[in-house]
């Protein structure tokens, strides 16, 4: 008789390595209409793995990008990123511009002068690649939305 293990150690390997990046949104911010207001998320990279900067020195790396639709109801001034490290990777003859563990990315956004007062939300994406020493995991894009609440 033969016996067949499955391979759930692997799989759940596989499942571990998607969650190696995480974006914490606030809870809920204040602005005021007309007024810039800069919304925090906490970008959280697990040990061991890193995230190209969003200016990557070569073209074929993914850059993280935070992005919000030009239709949204709260118009995105900028968006402003860390200082990224520069780290020598097997890989590349030359440093590479990552992110590593927790850092923070900036979003500075404007109400509309004529926007209603009460609850609104901002909604965007994190688009990234994560790395270890020695793989890239495929691309991935996050959903962040983080809820407004407008006031005059």
């Amino acid at each position: 008789m033969v016996t067949v293990t499955p391979f759930l150690p692997a799989q759940t390997t596989l499942n571990s390595l998607s969650s190696v990046v995480n974006v914490i949104a606030p809870e809920k911010v204040v602005a005021k209409r007309g007024a810039p207001q800069t919304v925090e998320f906490t970008i959280q990279v697990k040990s061991g793995f890193h995230v190209n900067s969003n200016t990557p020195a070569d073209e074929y790396l993914i850059p993280l990008r935070l992005t919000f639709p030009a239709d949204s109801p709260l118009k995105v001034e900028n968006v402003i990123y860390p200082k990224p490290s520069m780290e020598k990777l097997a890989f590349s003859d030359k440093p590479v511009s990552v992110f590593q563990g927790d850092f923070l990315a900036k979003a500075v956004v404007r109400v509309p002068a004529n926007a209603a007062t009460g609850v609104s939300s901002l909604a965007g994406k994190l688009r990234y690649q994560a790395c270890n020493d020695r793989m890239c995991l495929p691309p991935r894009t996050l959903d962040v939305k983080v809820p407004v609440e407008i006031r005059n």
